[in-house]
């Protein structure tokens, strides 16, 4: 579950990034994605 969503938000800063939009929504996604990469990990650190 939280792969896709990690994938779907890629996607959309790749496409934000692409489109050339603001600056400020493409930081704002990409801060998003670390968070949602960063909770990924500390999930697989929790069952290990």
């Amino acid at each position: 579950m939280l792969n896709e969503e990690i994938c779907k938000l890629r996607n959309k800063l790749n496409q934000s990034i692409a489109s050339g939009e603001d600056y400020s929504i493409v930081y704002q996604l990409s801060i998003e994605l670390d968070e949602l990469i960063a909770q990924y990990y500390r999930n697989i650190k929790k069952m290990a």
